[in-house]
């Protein structure tokens, strides 16, 4: 009936082929777009890369690229087409880097392209570093894909690059003056001393400020420390570019002078030292009067071996210091210390514990993410009976020359974790350890018996590591820092890029966290590169998964500038001196009152 009245009507049905056809045109339609609208996903997603891309065929011609790619090349549009070669590509960035063009440089380029290309022939993928003429530097990752051709990625670096040096940086060289520290300063000496047998003499000044301490005392660490700056600048500008000026600590420097082969000129450069330095100092307001006493060996005469020379320096040191200071003594064969404080302090030591005579006092740690008091650092204090309350700096270098450092470490670990026995069990103890504790080799006993006498969990015990320990003890440690882990123990690294901080540790070692040597934190409002610094740090810490805690900070601006860095703790004075276990409670409430006032 239908096809009747549609016959009637003068309209045929279509031919069975055309209806197909025309399913297939509109399949092929909807394939069409649904292709376009993933393409379109495609460069939507390859131009919002971070990283560059590009993929080039087998004859070296580009297939596609991103917008990335072309911004860090800085290429013109012409050039990111596709079916450009890679030899124009290559000309035109070599061109705009460095102004080179020409047939030499073609013929250099051509070179580089068939080294290229059989590097990709062997199927596997490679990396180059590029560094360019702006500053920037790009890790580029070739990886060659099947029937020719290669995919390659190219990341700006130049961020990681810049923190991985200031770090290394720090590794050698003291953060306070800028000059070399102690552990630069012994590769140097004892590469020095390599060449000594046949070549002229090396000569060692040690260099001690005469009391340096009352500058301390009576002016206040920031001028003491800018005090020591300004003694190392007068230094560095009183010897040759061939010598070696380092700061090996607190308030002594030393000078490697090369090829000083006559005894006169030797003698020269310690009375230029003492001239320069006795000059008046002009800092922050106040005018300080200085003057020096320095060792002087000369090698071989004296010794051949780092450790020989720097006691024998010592000695002679000490025999100026003996005999009134400001002043300067080579070393005299027979020589030796003679008996006198520091004899005496040492005898006086060995019966500090028995005697009941050291004390511990704690300085908060705040978490800058929770608001509250987190942990709480036990620092050790000497009662002398004659010369007062001594502070760690001043006696515990003494036990550990001495041996006597075990059995103070070992008081104080027990010590500490019976005080925070008494404390709420979400506040937690630090412990600083000492070398000889991990040389010892009966560290993981000492701490199991604290924990066991105190009845406390591991995890409220946090121990400390100077990176100086690190550098004589890397074995032990790498054996027993993850046993103390197992145990669910926390570690950090004290005093990070003090003395020889570096990445290998952040990567060899595991560290919960890293302190932030004080003399990053403090000026960093007045140093752009001191925060820059301390950015750095936070960020290598923060992508390795380690905590951050700054160490020293002293006012609401360092505190600002630490929280901005990302430092997930602080500890410093600004909210609170180390105090008496008596006292520590009520400090607590004080620490979180005044970061919550300061929020």
């Amino acid at each position: 009936m239908s096809n009747e009245l549609n016959r009637g009507n003068g309209v045929s049905p279509p031919p069975v082929s055309q209806v197909a056809q025309g399913g297939r045109i509109s399949a092929l339609l909807k394939q069409t777009k649904k292709l376009e609208r993933l393409n379109t996903w495609f460069k939507i997603a390859l131009n919002n890369m971070v990283r560059g891309l590009s993929m080039f065929d087998a004859d070296q011609r580009l297939i596609v690229c991103n917008e990335s790619y072309r911004e860090m090349y800085g290429l013109p549009e012409e050039l990111t087409r596709p079916g450009t070669p890679l030899a124009d590509i290559l000309s035109y960035h070599i061109k705009k880097e460095t102004g080179r063009d020409g047939e030499e440089e073609r013929t250099r380029q051509d070179q580089w392209l068939k080294n290229h290309a059989a590097k990709l022939a062997s199927g596997n993928s490679f990396t180059r570093t590029q560094n360019l003429s702006g500053g920037r530097t790009f890790l580029v990752m070739y990886q060659p894909i099947a029937g020719g051709g290669w995919v390659d990625v190219q990341e700006d670096i130049t961020e990681k690059r810049w923190a991985e040096e200031k770090v290394e940086w720090l590794a050698r060289h003291d953060p306070l003056t800028g000059i070399a520290n102690r552990f630069y300063f012994r590769e140097s000496f004892e590469d020095a001393l390599k060449i000594i047998v046949q070549g002229p003499a090396v000569v060692l000044h040690w260099i001690d400020l005469d009391r340096f301490k009352d500058v301390n005392d009576t002016l206040g660490h920031p001028v003491g420390d800018a005090l020591l700056k300004a003694v190392a600048e007068r230094l560095r500008s009183s010897v040759r570019k061939a010598d070696f000026l380092a700061r090996l600590g607190g308030d002594e420097f030393a000078i490697i002078q090369m090829g000083a082969g006559r005894r006169e000129q030797c003698e020269h450069l310690a009375r230029r030292v003492m001239h320069v330095l006795s000059k008046p100092f002009h800092i922050l307001g106040h005018t300080v009067s200085l003057s020096a006493s320095i060792g002087i060996v000369r090698a071989p005469e004296h010794g051949t071996t780092a450790d020989e020379l720097m006691k024998r320096a010592d000695i002679a040191l000490y025999d100026v210091k003996s005999s009134g200071r400001n002043g300067f003594a080579i070393f005299r064969s027979g020589t030796k210390h003679k008996p006198g404080l520091k004899h005496q302090l040492d005898r006086d030591l060995r019966s500090a514990v028995r005697n009941g005579q050291l004390k511990l006092h704690y300085q908060p740690i705040i978490n800058l993410k929770t608001g509250h008091v987190s942990s709480c650092e036990a620092l050790v204090r000497w009662e002398h009976p004659q010369h007062g309350t001594a502070m760690p700096d001043n006696f515990l270098p003494l036990a550990e020359q001495s041996g006597q450092m075990l059995e103070i470490g070992s008081w104080v670990l027990n010590e500490a974790c019976r005080d925070a026995a008494r404390w709420p069990d979400d506040l937690k103890v630090t412990v600083n350890l000492s070398s000889l504790q991990f040389q010892n080799g009966d560290l993981l006993n000492v701490v199991d018996k604290a924990l066991a006498d105190a009845n406390i969990k591991p995890s409220r015990l946090e121990l400390e590591i100077a990176e100086a320990a690190l550098l004589s003890d890397g074995e032990c440690m790498r054996e027993v820092l993850p046993k103390l882990r197992e145990r669910g123990i926390g570690t950090s690294l004290d005093d990070f890029g003090r003395a020889s901080g570096s990445l290998s540790y952040l990567r060899n070692f595991p560290f919960d966290k890293i302190k932030i040597d004080r003399s990053y934190i403090r000026d960093q409002l007045d140093r752009k590169d001191r925060a820059a610094i301390v950015n750095a740090v936070t960020a290598l810490a923060r992508t390795l998964g380690i905590g951050t805690v700054a160490e020293g900070v002293e006012t609401l601006g360092e505190l600002k500038c630490v929280e901005i860095a990302g430092c997930d703790e602080v500890q410093g004075y600004y909210f609170s001196d180390a105090v008496p276990k008596g006292e520590l409670m009520a400090v607590l409430s004080e620490c979180e009152q005044k970061l919550w006032a300061a929020a």
